[in-house]
């Protein structure tokens, strides 16, 4: 039996991984779309094995935190016309990962090693971040006011980029 690759777009599971109430999640949504299935046969599954996902690994949004990430992200509405009817669900890494015992197809169980090593990479890039932060702050203890404009400049530098948004249409 041969296994067939498939071709997830690193950049697509790195922008779906969101930070809600201080966790690094992705939601349920997201989740299904790189799964290939519906958003509400994915929540079915998981409501068929709730006990597989605590609080720590799977968390229900507060209309405040849906409406938030609408403005900050894009998402569909919540109610009404083209929107979801419950809100949404929100995975925390260790989540996704039993996701793939809920879901087990060739799919998931290989788009669920990409998100893995997308939790992975943002986290060593958290503890890379952190260490020059580290680095920086006795960098500027040591040296006087003079290269404080500098230290300025590179904290700026150091900041995330806010994301970006797509824009509808053609380019002039």
């Amino acid at each position: 039996m041969t296994v067939r690759k498939t071709v997830i777009n690193v950049e697509r599971i790195e922008s779906s991984i969101l930070l809600v109430r201080g966790q690094k999640v992705m939601l349920d949504s997201d989740l299904a779309a790189l799964y290939g299935v519906e958003t509400s046969n994915l929540n079915k599954a998981v409501k068929r094995n709730i006990d597989r996902f605590p609080e720590d690994f799977m968390i229900q949004l507060t209309k405040k935190e849906v409406e938030s990430l609408r403005f900050q992200n894009g998402m569909s509405k919540t109610e009404g016309r083209g929107g979801r009817r419950y809100l949404p669900y929100a995975f925390t890494e260790q989540g996704v990962a039993m996701l793939s015992s809920v879901l087990n197809s060739e799919r998931a169980v290989s788009v669920n090693i990409e998100i893995m090593r997308a939790f992975v990479k943002f986290r060593q890039m958290l503890v890379s971040n952190a260490e020059l932060m580290k680095k920086m702050t006795a960098l500027e203890k040591k040296y006087d006011e003079q290269f404080k404009v500098v230290f300025q400049a590179i904290y700026e530098l150091m900041k995330p980029p806010e994301p970006s948004r797509r824009h509808i249409g053609f380019k002039a």
